[in-house]
Formats: C-alpha cells, sequence, structure tokens
C-alpha cells in the first residue's frame, strides 16, 4: 500500500510542479473536439510556453486564453513532431482590495476572464497539446483595454470584438488586459470600478486604450451628452492614467453598419469629434476606428459587410431558429479586421507599442480589406444567441 501512494505522489509530481505562481504540465492529449485548460494563479501577468504535438498522431491546433483571446492561429505539427509557442497572457480576478471589487454585470460572473483561473483553449481540427509550462512575468508592457461590446473578449461563438483578436499581433514583450464589458458608457466604466482595478494593476509607462461611444450617445440625463459628461470623462481617464504614470490613447467609436444611398450614415453623432477635441486639448494620440470602419463597410458594401457582422440565416447554430442580423456586434472576420486597424492607428500614431508587433505582420488598408471568403476561424466550444448588452 505505501509502494502505491509513493508511486503515484511521484507520477503527479512528475506530471504537474506547481507553486503559488508556477505550473508545469505534462498534458499528452489529443482530441477531435475543443478542449480546455486552466490553473488557479494569482493576478497578474504569466509568460505561457506551450508544446505542441504528440509522438502518435498529427496535429492541428489552435490556442486562445480566457474568454476567447486568440494567440495563435491553427499549427500544424506532424506525427512525432513537436512545436513550442509563447505568449503573454494577463489574468485578473474582480478583487482589487480588501472587500473592494468590480461591479461586474450578473452575465460576466462566471465569465473565464473573471474567474480565478487561468485559463487556456485549444480547437482546431485536430488539437495535439504535449506540455503546458505557466511562469509570472513582471517585466512587460501591459495594455489595458476600456471599452464596450465592440472590444470586449466576448465569451461565446459567434459574437467576437477587437480586443480578444489584437492579443494575435503581440508578442512576447506585451501583454494585452480586456476589462471592457458589452453595454458599458464611460459613466458605467467609471460607477463599476473597472479603472480602480486598471490602476491598481498598472505599471509606469504601461498603456490603457480607451473605446466608448456607442452607450454614452444613449445617456440623456440632465448633463449628459457629448460635450459635457462624456467628455469629462474622458478627462477623468486621461487624469488618472497619467497621474498613475501610465500612457492612455483614445479610440474613436466603430461606425455601425447603417447605409444610405451607399454609404455609412454617422450614427455617432459628435461623440467622435468630442473625443477629438479632448484628445487635442489633452494631448492624447487618437486612433479613429469611425472612420477605417466606415471605409472598410463601404468597401465591402451593404451587402458585403453583413459578412463582417453577426448576419447569419435561420440554423447556423444549434438552437437558432431564428435569423441573426446585428449591424453593431462583429463576428469573428469583422473582429480580425477591425483589430489590424487597431494595429495601424498605432503605427499611425507612432506608438512604442508597434515596435512589438510579431514578425509576421502586415500593414493592413481597410480600403483593401481581406476577402471573407479567405478568412477560417475555428469555432471555440459552445454558442450563444443571447444578443450582447448595447448597440
Amino acid at each position: 500500500m505505501k509502494q502505491t501512494l509513493l508511486g503515484l505522489i511521484l507520477a503527479v509530481a512528475q506530471t504537474m510542479t506547481c507553486n503559488a505562481q508556477v505550473t508545469d504540465t505534462v498534458l499528452n492529449k489529443t482530441s477531435n473536439q475543443p478542449f480546455n485548460f486552466s490553473v488557479a494563479i494569482p493576478d497578474g501577468n504569466y509568460r505561457v510556453t506551450v508544446t505542441l504535438g504528440n509522438k502518435k498522431k498529427a496535429g492541428q491546433t489552435v490556442v486562445r486564453a480566457e474568454s476567447r483571446r486568440h494567440y495563435m492561429n491553427e499549427v500544424k505539427t506532424k506525427k512525432g513532431k513537436f512545436e513550442t509557442v509563447q505568449f503573454i497572457v494577463n489574468k485578473h480576478s474582480p478583487v482589487i482590495s480588501g472587500d473592494t471589487r468590480v461591479k461586474l454585470k450578473s452575465r460576466e460572473v462566471d465569465y473565464k476572464n473573471w474567474d480565478d483561473s487561468l485559463n487556456l483553449s485549444f480547437c482546431g481540427a485536430a488539437p495535439a497539446v504535449q506540455r503546458i509550462y505557466i511562469e509570472p512575468i513582471t517585466d512587460v508592457t501591459t495594455v489595458f483595454l476600456c471599452g464596450n461590446s465592440t472590444v470586449v473578449d466576448q465569451e461565446d461563438e459567434p459574437w467576437a470584438s477587437w480586443g480578444q483578436m489584437i492579443t494575435r499581433w503581440f508578442g512576447p514583450q506585451v501583454a494585452i488586459a480586456n476589462f471592457a464589458e458589452s453595454g458599458l458608457s464611460c459613466t458605467t466604466f467609471l460607477a463599476q470600478l473597472r479603472l480602480d482595478k486598471i490602476l491598481s494593476q498598472l505599471k509606469k509607462d504601461d498603456y490603457v486604450i480607451v473605446e466608448f461611444g456607442h452607450n454614452d450617445e444613449k445617456e440623456k440625463k440632465a448633463g449628459d451628452g457629448a460635450w459635457y459628461s462624456y467628455s469629462r470623462n474622458l478627462k477623468i481617464f486621461v487624469d488618472r492614467v497619467r497621474a498613475a504614470g501610465g500612457h492612455i490613447i483614445f479610440c474613436t467609436p466603430t461606425a455601425r453598419r447603417f447605409f444610405k444611398d451607399g454609404h455609412i450614415e454617422n450614427t455617432h453623432g459628435d461623440y467622435p469629434a468630442a473625443m477629438k477635441a479632448v484628445a487635442e486639448r489633452e494631448q492624447v494620440p487618437v486612433i479613429d476606428l469611425t472612420q477605417m470602419s466606415t471605409v472598410f463597410y463601404e468597401t465591402l458594401g451593404e451587402e458585403g459587410s453583413k459578412r463582417a457582422l453577426v448576419h447569419y440565416p435561420a440554423n447556423t447554430f444549434a438552437n437558432q431558429e431564428k435569423p441573426l442580423a446585428d449591424n453593431t456586434h462583429f463576428n469573428p472576420y469583422g473582429a480580425w479586421e477591425i483589430a489590424k486597424m487597431v494595429v495601424m492607428g498605432l503605427k499611425q500614431i507612432q506608438s512604442p507599442l508597434a515596435k512589438c508587433l510579431r514578425t509576421d505582420w502586415q500593414d493592413f488598408d481597410p480600403a483593401q480589406p481581406d476577402d471573407p471568403n479567405q478568412f477560417v476561424w475555428q469555432m471555440s466550444s459552445g454558442s450563444n444567441l443571447t444578443k450582447p448588452d448595447g448597440n
């Protein structure tokens, strides 16, 4: 009995070495379905090193983390061959300090982005994972994302946003930490203490990227509006981020797919102009996503632009009895293209972050978008037909 117990202990020790922050796991798993791996660790940035492949089977593996943050396109490994990939994942929980917590929406409570574990997802035609090594890292630049449903890490297919795609383009010098949530405005983002949580993690010379407007324009109380509450709240972001030693970047809100006479109508009123005005006064660099996404939609055309959004005929997904027709929220192809616009924006404003792109990055022009027919997206497990908050 003692020998059996000792053998079990030694086997576990050889398979997985774990302390409070370091995990080394020999997984040796293959499948023809997506599968997940998770480990409970404290908040922070982690370097994740994954050995893909299998001794007995060929593999085709896509790597994502947390709530479908996309890190690696399909990696093909021959039988008996292995390939190692490495990336940085930011893990965060709602706890700020003591009893002070981010005020999550009810739909967020079970999201992988906010739980106590670092979560990895492996999908593709034949995911094959040999080993996973996770270690804390403190000397990388963190880019915190603030925004709404166009930015958030959407938890389920077919919804997607640029914040969960931009992770694909940054090398191991940068961690992307997405604090956005569907339906939020500047006002509600601040009220839910999301900026407080960011500032509790932010180091000197980290970055905060802010995109709001879609939901701010619906606020109609006294004092609301582009030139008062919205502008005031943007100034709060600027002041607090800079006081903490960070750098701030604005993104004007992505256009809605609203065509009139062959062109996209501006549904955001004065909000993009108000953001630019605050940016000029405060010397904040701006990425004009309103303009770039407008060009993108118009290039695809009124019918073709549906390919970038959640427009699907009935029965495309399980239990989907009615067509999906959403002109605000992106599908994976649209989110992929918008993420490329953000990266190009970083290059155009000459942000130092542009020096941290992966070597396979190629410059992008929204007037010459990727062909949606050539775009390949391997589905994560599960889908959800519930429309994200906001519009």
